[in-house]
């Protein structure tokens, strides 16, 4: 099974305002609080069967995780029940890697600095 993968360099540095797309972030909660894409939808992997109504099927999906490991096992699942996605390919540490701001979550009251 081919899953599609998408660069970082091709992506927007925050997701607040983008209407056709949406960024999944598949990882666990403390990963999220580390340091997330601004305006990406975090739904921990575990949980997406259940929430999967949550991600809007008008706009293409993008699943990142740490590395890709967890967003292609996710694309697998979703392919298999006919919805289409793309990985981000190096995940979260391609995203750093690249510069690319993140935004940390302070304390549980909401979003934090970028760095």
């Amino acid at each position: 099974m081919d899953i599609e993968q998408i660069d970082v360099a091709g992506l927007p540095d925050d997701f607040t305002d983008v209407d056709d797309r949406v960024l999944l972030d598949v990882r666990e909660d403390y990963e999220w609080a580390a340091g997330h894409v601004r305006g990406a939808l975090h739904i921990p992997l575990d949980d997406v069967p259940a929430r999967l109504d949550e991600v809007d099927p008008d706009r293409e999906l993008l699943v990142i995780c740490r590395t890709s490991g967890r967003s292609f096992r996710l694309l697998q699942y979703l392919a298999m029940r006919g919805i289409d996605g793309t990985c981000v390919t190096g995940g979260m540490v391609a995203w750093e890697a690249a510069g690319k701001p993140v935004d940390v979550e302070t304390d549980e009251a909401g979003p934090g600095q970028s760095t």
